[in-house]
């Protein structure tokens, strides 16, 4: 199944438009969880609580716990993929 890039491009700037959002408030909507994202530099994005139901994101959710157990350096869950993985995750699931 191919991404096409218009997809990526949209939902780089959804998921670019809630990590500034989150610099400007620290608490999240209803609805939606604050996930950290990254190799290195780990950036917060806020995702809905839809995708809790989601197969492939609670793949994510099972590395996550692999990697950190509960105990997330961030504060929030920290998702250990990168960020271009996730992005395009994210798109698959908003279109689903």
């Amino acid at each position: 199944m191919a991404i096409h890039l218009s997809t990526i491009m949209h939902a780089k700037q959804i998921l670019r438009q809630s990590l500034l959002i989150s610099k400007e408030a620290v608490s999240v909507p209803k609805g939606y969880l604050a996930v950290y994202v990254g190799e290195r530099q780990k950036k917060r994005y806020i995702v809905p609580v839809s995708f809790l139901n989601q197969p492939l994101f609670q793949e994510l959710l099972r590395k996550a716990e692999e990697e950190f157990g509960f105990d997330h350096p961030m504060g929030g869950i920290t998702i250990p993929c990168t960020e271009d993985t996730f992005i395009a995750l994210t798109s698959r699931l908003s279109q689903s």
